[in-house]
């Protein structure tokens, strides 16, 4: 490598508007000589992992959700299955007007996708005598079905890029036809021995075969940590986040468009605060290896290739105290656990409901404790809340628990530094009739969050933005 690449990961819903994308990243130049000199790791197409797995915000079943949660003992996984494929061929139907190259593209994934339902019929088989259990194989089940849609769209995309005169390389890190176990790292230096980036487009799956299993330890994030990987392996000069969207002071829809600007500049502190609220600029463990290399991540809107977009940095600090970003999380929930016998004792009650929500897999996005009492925020479905509460309740059966409906509301910056802040944003809130349930705010200084009533979030981001945004 000559180092002087970059390495630019295409979100899944960009890759849905390939026409978009093939003259706005692909083969746009800029200011470049070249096309080359860039990596690509892509998603699968808007829509395809929910359908293999589960609907990332509805948690709506998918192929593997309704294999593991029926343990493939009925038919429901099969009729999934048979719609996925359907619309995996439409999708192709729509991308490939040549018919003997949508032929070719029609044979390579429904040989993937007959291999997979195999496997999964196979284990279903296998499961039913006695000393074998399919809870021992799911996470290999999922493993399987996520890289599916990455196979599918890388290559399509190189296929497709193929036609337009590109020397694209498709690159398959999913591990389908591999003969050995491998870490992350070595499965990445191994497929890029020969790549000439110079000369060559790689196009390359989000996701990546490990032998410890890339989605075990970092589930839907798994594309980002592949992206972060091959940029810190090979060098990359800058890493590049191609997303539908700027990353903005605001969320667009709430604000308008007009309102809610491009951030331009922040550091990984602040990215680490948006992942916590489910805002993924990328995922913090995948940052963590951009920011130990001083690799700087840009994130860009594909859709404005003349943008620069936002420049994210391990040391940036705005020039002046201000709030850079309004961001916020709906659809979580507050788990207020009292118990006079807590006093003195809070940490031996923590570790015991920490245990507790861990067991159910629920997201802790803040949480707060005085003597007698202790408050998880929790982004979770009501199903689990409950049977978090439930769990509760059997290990203290004399403590108070208190289930609520909120919202999560930050002010985010890379300087925030400055007496006042905080009761600039309570004012703000006040201003609009919004009661503040908890505050939030850690010596670091880089966000406040305040947690609110469900349905004051709209007003509340609105409100932020106006007085701490759009007056600064």
């Amino acid at each position: 490598m000559s180092q002087s690449h970059t390495v630019e990961k295409i979100g899944g819903t960009s890759m849905s508007d390939y026409a978009s994308i093939k003259k706005n990243i692909f083969l746009y130049k800029g200011d470049n000589d070249s096309i080359y000199g860039r990596i690509f790791v892509v998603s699968a197409y808007g829509g395809i992992t929910n359908l293999l797995l589960e609907h990332k915000k509805t948690g709506e079943q998918g192929v593997y959700g309704l294999f593991a949660s029926g343990e493939g003992s009925d038919d429901t996984w099969q009729d999934a299955f048979a719609a996925l494929k359907h619309t995996v061929l439409e999708i192709n139907q729509g991308l490939f007007a040549d018919q003997q190259l949508r032929d070719k593209a029609n044979a390579f994934i429904a040989a993937k996708l007959d291999n997979a339902h195999k496997v999964l019929s196979d284990l279903h088989e296998l499961c039913q005598h006695g000393h074998f259990s399919l809870t021992d194989h799911l996470q290999t089940v999922r493993e399987i079905l996520a890289s599916i849609g990455e196979i599918h769209s890388a290559y399509n995309t190189a296929e497709l890029l193929k036609t337009e005169g590109v020397n694209a390389k498709f690159i398959d890190l999913s591990g389908w036809n591999i003969d050995q176990h491998m870490s992350l790292d070595e499965h990445i230096r191994k497929a890029f021995e020969d790549v000439d980036v110079s000369q060559e487009m790689p196009i390359v799956t989000g996701y990546s075969y490990t032998k410890d299993g890339l989605m075990a330890s970092f589930d839907r994030g798994y594309s980002e940590m592949t992206f972060s990987r091959i940029a810190v392996i090979t060098g990359a000069k800058e890493a590049i986040i191609h997303k539908e969207f700027h990353l903005s002071t605001a969320d667009p829809r709430l604000v308008g468009e007009a309102n809610a600007l491009p951030i331009g500049r922040t550091n990984y502190d602040v990215a680490d605060q948006l992942a916590n609220l489910g805002m993924e600029a990328i995922h913090p463990r995948a940052a963590k290896g951009l920011r130990q290399q001083g690799i700087f991540l840009r994130v860009k809107n594909a859709f404005e290739p003349e943008h620069e977009g936002t420049l994210i940095t391990r040391s940036y600090i705005s020039e002046k105290p201000k709030v850079e970003i309004i961001a916020g999380r709906q659809n979580v929930y507050a788990i207020e656990f009292f118990d006079q016998d807590m006093v003195g004792d809070a940490s031996g009650y923590e570790h015991g409901l920490m245990q507790i929500i861990q067991r159910f897999d629920a997201y802790v996005v803040n949480k707060d404790l005085n003597a007698n009492t202790i408050t998880h925020y929790l982004a979770a479905n009501l199903k689990t809340v409950n049977r978090i509460e439930e769990a509760a309740k059997q290990a203290y059966p004399d403590a108070d628990i208190d289930i609520r409906q909120v919202c999560v509301v930050s002010a985010i910056g890379s300087h925030m530094k400055i007496p006042g802040m905080m009761a600039k944003c309570a004012q703000a809130l006040a201003d609009v009739d919004v009661s503040i349930l908890a505050i939030h705010q850690s010596m670091r200084q880089v966000d406040m969050q305040f947690i609110l009533d469900e349905a004051d979030y709209d007003k509340a981001v609105k409100s932020l933005q106006v007085h701490l945004i759009e007056s600064s």
